[in-house]
């Protein structure tokens, strides 16, 4: 079946007019629908530009849009997906799949201009590979340090120059709106003494060091027993990479009354209702504390790296740099200070919104206005290669 689809779907983005190859969306999984559909909706609805959205995953949400300049296409992983990427002819791809060229999935063998859009606000150089973004003409990106660090890493390797577009992140910009609605209109929760819960989302990043692999049944325990509410919330890369770890936490505190479960990385409800975040090196944590003022806690587990040259930049990541910022920081063998740090945490001085505020001007561009500015921008390019793809006998 899934060979079958491959093929329809390959098939029917071959015989697609250039007027619907104009812009093209590649996405992985519908995980990543929330990058997409804003972008999508300026472009149809404000732009009037056509896109054809291209997605891997037959759940994806792209995939029931209705509008008519927008066509969707399902595209499974497979030899017909490794076909799509070798020989498709379009004029902008834009996509928020990393390592481009460096894997199974490759440039065009005709001319494309690939876009990548930053998924979150981390940095390029540590938890990414070394030449994860080597291959793309235009990077969107979040804020200064990822320009920083694309273009140290052009000049040491002697790399051509890409193009840089201050993006912004529109995931940030959602979590400001909501929580700023969420506070309007929140009601009093209570346990059942009448006193308030303290809510912790516990969401840390991907990998065999990660909290939930290393300590996750301790740190739920000791956050339960405790007496607060615990939502767990992993990366979909551990639900598929290690789903028993996963699973076995899940069983092992599914009865607790005041422990929840998550599972949908563009879900905000988890991220609005807890008062404090508790991550490893999971870029979410900027997102957290920039667009709600709320405090995170680290649990200091190895760095996850990718890159083993990364400290040839000479630049930080801002997912070690930020830590001591937006919250505190403390060794997964100290699990039992975590009331002590929570209550802490919780307590927070008067001057934390004022300096998260400020935080965030700093470190990311075009705060409630990237949508409109990405979405000009990315039909700007549209625009462009169009003017420049060849046209033999009057053809395409």
């Amino acid at each position: 079946m899934s060979l079958l689809q491959g093929w329809s779907g390959w098939r029917a983005f071959a015989k697609l007019p250039w007027a619907w190859r104009h812009i093209v969306v590649y996405s992985e999984s519908g995980q990543d629908w929330h990058q997409f559909s804003g972008l999508i909706r300026q472009l149809n609805e404000v732009l009037a530009c056509k896109v054809c959205y291209v997605t891997s995953d037959r759940a994806d949400p792209g995939l029931q849009r209705q509008h008519p300049n927008f066509v969707s296409i399902c595209i499974p992983a497979g030899f017909f997906l490794t076909l799509f990427f070798q020989v498709q002819r379009s004029d902008v791809t834009l996509l928020t799949m990393m390592d481009l060229g460096n894997l199974h999935l490759r440039r065009s063998v005709h001319p494309v201009h690939y876009v990548y859009l930053f998924h979150s606000m981390g940095s390029t150089h540590m938890v990414d590979h070394a030449d994860s973004f080597d291959h793309y003409d235009t990077l969107f990106c979040a804020g200064p340090h990822q320009v920083a660090e694309i273009r140290k890493r052009e000049a040491l390797e002697g790399l051509p120059a890409k193009h840089l577009f201050d993006f912004g992140h529109p995931r940030l910009e959602q979590v400001m709106r909501e929580g700023a609605a969420y506070r309007a209109e929140k009601t009093t929760r209570g346990s059942a003494q009448g006193g308030p819960v303290p809510v912790i989302l516990v969401a840390p990043t991907w990998g065999d060091s990660a909290i939930f692999n290393r300590c996750g049944v301790e740190l739920i325990r000791v956050l339960l027993d405790s007496g607060y509410e615990v939502i767990m919330r992993p990366h979909y890369h551990s639900r598929r990479l290690t789903p028993e770890v996963i699973e076995s936490l899940r069983a092992r505190y599914a009865g607790h009354a005041r422990f929840s479960y998550v599972d949908q990385m563009g879900e905000t409800g988890s991220i609005l209702r807890s008062d404090l975040l508790i991550s490893d090196w999971s870029a979410m944590a900027i997102e957290y504390a920039l667009g709600l003022e709320k405090p995170v806690l680290f649990i200091d587990v190895p760095r996850r790296v990718r890159n083993p040259r990364w400290q040839e930049l000479g630049l930080e990541p801002v997912e070690s740099s930020i830590r001591s910022q937006v919250g505190a920081i403390i060794p997964p063998d100290r699990l039992d200070t975590l009331p002590q740090v929570v209550g802490q945490l919780l307590s927070q001085p008067s001057d934390f919104s004022p300096r998260m505020q400020k935080l965030r001007q700093q470190m990311v561009f075009r705060i409630g206005h990237s949508i409109a500015a990405g979405a000009a921008e990315i039909a700007r390019l549209a625009e462009q290669a169009r003017t420049q793809r060849p046209q033999p006998g009057g053809q395409r």
